[in-house]
Parts: C-alpha cells; sequence; structure tokens
C-alpha cells in the first residue's frame, strides 16, 4: 500500500493490507463490496475504484444503485433464514 493511501484512510488500510497479505490483490479486488466494503459502517473505507492495485481496464465497479440493490438482496436474504420463510410467502 502506498504511504498516501494510508494517510487517507488511517483505520481501513491496515484491514485492506491483511486481506491482501493473506488472500493476494485479485481476491480483495473479487471479494471487496461483500467482504471488505461493510467496514464502511464503522470507518471511512475507500471505493473499490481508489484502491493502488486497482486497474480499470482489468476490475469493475458497482454504482451506489447496484451496491444497494445487492445488500438489500443480502437483507432479505437473512431475514428468510432467520425467519424460515422463502422469497414471496
Amino acid at each position: 500500500m502506498t504511504e498516501t493511501f494510508a494517510y487517507e484512510y488511517p483505520e481501513a488500510a491496515p484491514y485492506i493490507e491483511q486481506a491482501v497479505d493473506e488472500h493476494g490483490e485479485d481476491w480483495v479486488l473479487e471479494h471487496y463490496y461483500e467482504q471488505l466494503y461493510p467496514l464502511g459502517q464503522v470507518m471511512e473505507i475507500p471505493e473499490k475504484d481508489e484502491l493502488p492495485f486497482y486497474d480499470p481496464d482489468e476490475h469493475d465497479t458497482m454504482t451506489e444503485k447496484e451496491r444497494a440493490e445487492m445488500y438489500q438482496a443480502w437483507a432479505e436474504y437473512r431475514e428468510n433464514l432467520r425467519t424460515g420463510t422463502k422469497r414471496g410467502e
């Protein structure tokens, strides 16, 4: 990670660095929204395209609307698991 990145995101940088060390940059980019982006609830975390190893020619990002839809679907899924119902019941 670059010093600038660590300076801009002092709380999140160690978590991202640890994930890169454990899984590699490709894994972090592939699982960013599911595994790391939710940290944004408790600390300032960068957008995926702000990561120093992000390459727009190789990787894609989700729009705010797409992320909202994904998290809404997860919330519905967790609620269905909790209540033991299926979607639409």
